[in-house]
């Protein structure tokens, strides 16, 4: 939920500033900060929160820490290329396939009750996948409408 809160939050901080500075809506721009900032935050989490993130995948892959942390530095890279619109929607399309991408992990870590932040498995388990899936569909979405 904090991703999300951090999404809208940036967007909306970003499309009042900038009608304040130039009196134009630019909701294409803010949205597009907004994920940026949004996908900082979470890229931020594969690195102080990288063990409790490499119990999201199952044992038998190997390389866990690199993965969780490969990941975090795609997310920064992503973040980057949605604010130059030469490279958006190359970017919002690559950032969509990585999103359906790590949403097996999202499931496993459910099903395993992964708490990341903690790095045990005492989560809220599948109840938590609901909300997850739901969110993972939504930041498609936003990626998809704000890149054209």
């Amino acid at each position: 939920m904090k991703p999300f809160l951090v999404l809208l939050s940036f967007t909306l901080i970003t499309l009042i500033g900038v009608w304040l500075s130039s009196g134009a809506w630019h909701l294409r721009f803010a949205a597009n900060v907004g994920m940026s900032v949004m996908l900082l935050f979470t890229a931020l989490g594969h690195f102080v929160f990288w063990k409790g993130m490499s119990l999201m995948l199952p044992p038998f892959i190997p390389f866990r820490k690199v993965i969780v942390w490969a990941t975090g530095v795609l997310e920064i890279a992503a973040a980057m290329g949605l604010l130059f619109p030469t490279f958006r929607h190359t970017t919002a399309v690559w950032l969509i396939i990585f999103f359906i991408l790590i949403f097996p992990a999202n499931v496993y870590a459910a099903l395993q009750r992964v708490d990341y932040q903690r790095a045990t498995y005492t989560g809220p388990g599948t109840d938590y996948l609901w909300l997850r899936t739901g969110l993972q569909f939504f930041f498609i979405v936003w990626v998809w409408f704000f890149s054209w």
